[in-house]
């Protein structure tokens, strides 16, 4: 048998267990909003662990992080800092999420914000920001699972051909079991991801120089240079790992797809387990992601595109079975993040948008019906844009992962009590000035003074939302207990 269609065969199987899970999934549903979108708000430990750790890491930490050690080196380790701060947000900030979850039923960022700084523009504005700004990684998602599945095929199947097949298949399963089925397939998509990446960059690791030790030594003498930071191309300077490690934890974690995981939680103990462990496996898959760059750098120099070292060293090196092994974890890195945010865009524009603006006293049954057309309609723009090369794509791209940040002034004036109390009116000028500033510091003039786009943003937007928030209307003082004063009972139910 051919390897491409032994490795092309391993993909299919995948693809036919994702889609036997939606089925079954499908079965369980029950007519309901709470269910089709947040899970019955019941989800347990192990379910929701693997559903956040595999929607966190998407294709870019199963075959960029892999790019980024064989032209950096080393320094991309220091930069994850963030899979260990991601860990502490969610057992400080994730836990209040959840508890207002709880008491106030609500599925979106924007629902709880907008209910804090009662304004309905708060609303639209997180709601709007955290569409746009998440939108492109589907398109993003979708062109890496089309160069997944045309390179298995050895190119048989064209890239643009080889997305449709694919984001197809997590449409239907999305579909029919909400984030039921999200959450059934990110358990397998995470475990299969993570044995993947590690079994293929052993093999590699054996097959090239006799072992991690071995690989380790001849980095060491032939490639020294990436193992120092700031690296080769000095790019890891103290102003990019603290960019990197704000943008990345706080910035990723503050995303809807993200954020919305923690109202989902079945008790609040499970949201501490959540953040006790989480690391463990955010931090432990750039392990293998290290052996596979910087042993590529010493056994493949030269590269023109580093971010396909791994399929490329596994197609020289490796037996079919195991390429298509991996190449299918690829696909489920790629799948769990497209699907977390497919639905998270979907439960925003159906929650926030249309229930509230448009039709707010239809039936569940109704609203679950709506959210499924958007499942569709997300899918087809996300496409869509996959298979364009306008300019303004790669301008959203750039912006799209500091976005989220910008919630960051709102997020803590809602879940900390302060003296100090943020207003409405300062937390939307603040939002609007780090947009504005993050088009800047990202696309005009990137990284001033050697400090990521997004750290700048951010800055401006806290010092904009602190300024104006001295000289406007704070929420309500009933609405501040009420908030502010669940928080205290729930937290520290002694005092």
């Amino acid at each position: 048998m051919e390897p491409w269609v032994v490795s092309t065969s391993l993909i299919v199987i995948y693809l036919v267990a994702c889609l036997g899970l939606g089925l079954v999934a499908r079965q369980r549903l029950t007519v309901n909003m709470d269910d089709f979108m947040m899970y019955g708000r019941n989800a347990g430990f192990f379910i929701l662990y693997l559903s956040v750790v595999s929607t966190y890491h998407s294709a870019f930490a199963f075959l960029g992080s892999g790019g980024f050690f064989y032209t950096h080196g080393i320094g991309f380790w220091d930069a994850g800092t963030w899979t260990l701060l991601v860990g502490l947000i969610t057992y400080v900030i994730g836990t209040r999420i959840w508890i207002l979850g709880k008491h106030f039923g609500y599925m979106t960022p924007a629902d709880m914000l907008a209910d804090y700084y009662e304004s309905e523009v708060v609303r639209v504005l997180v709601a709007v920001i955290s569409v746009v700004f998440t939108m492109l990684y589907i398109q993003v998602q979708s062109l890496g699972l089309g160069y997944i599945l045309s390179a298995a095929t050895g190119d048989r199947i064209p890239v643009a051909a080889a997305a449709a097949i694919l984001m197809g298949v997590a449409l239907v399963y999305i579909a029919l079991g909400g984030l039921r089925a999200v959450y059934w397939t990110d358990v397998f998509q995470g475990i299969w991801m993570y044995v993947a990446i590690w079994i293929g960059a052993l093999f590699l690791a054996y097959k090239l120089f006799g072992g991690p030790m071995a690989l380790w030594q001849a980095v060491i003498e032939k490639r020294p240079d990436l193992l120092t930071i700031p690296g080769p191309q000095g790019f890891f300077t103290y102003q990019m790992w603290f960019g990197f490690m704000i943008t990345l934890s706080f910035g990723i974690v503050f995303q809807p797809h993200m954020f919305m995981r923690f109202f989902t939680g079945a008790s609040l103990a499970t949201i501490k387990k959540l953040g006790a462990t989480t690391p463990v496996y955010l931090a432990t898959i750039y392990i293998p992601a290290a052996l596979v760059g910087l042993g590529g750098a010493v056994a493949l120099p030269g590269l023109a595109v580093p971010d396909t070292i791994f399929p490329t060293l596994l197609f020289m090196h490796a037996p079919a079975w195991l390429t298509g092994m991996v190449l299918a974890g690829a696909s489920a890195a790629a799948m769990s993040t497209l699907n977390g945010i497919v639905h998270s865009n979907m439960t925003v524009i159906t929650r926030d948008i249309y229930q509230r603006y448009i039709r707010s006293n239809a039936s569940d049954a109704h609203y679950v019906w709506v959210g499924r057309l958007l499942i569709v309609i997300l899918m087809a723009v996300g496409y869509a844009l996959s298979l364009a090369n306008a300019n303004f794509l790669v301008v959203i791209v750039t912006l799209s992962g500091s976005g989220a940040l910008q919630f960051w002034p709102a997020i803590m004036g809602n879940l900390f009590p302060s003296k100090f109390k943020f207003t409405r009116a300062g937390v939307i000028t603040g939002m609007l000035v780090g947009v504005a500033v993050l088009y800047w510091t990202l696309v005009l003039t990137p990284h001033p003074l050697g400090l990521h786009g997004g750290v700048w943003a951010t800055l401006a937007n806290f010092a904009v939302a602190i300024a104006v928030s001295k000289f406007t209307i704070p929420p309500s003082e009933t609405t501040i207990q009420r908030i502010h004063g669940t928080l205290e009972r729930e937290l520290y139910p002694a005092k």
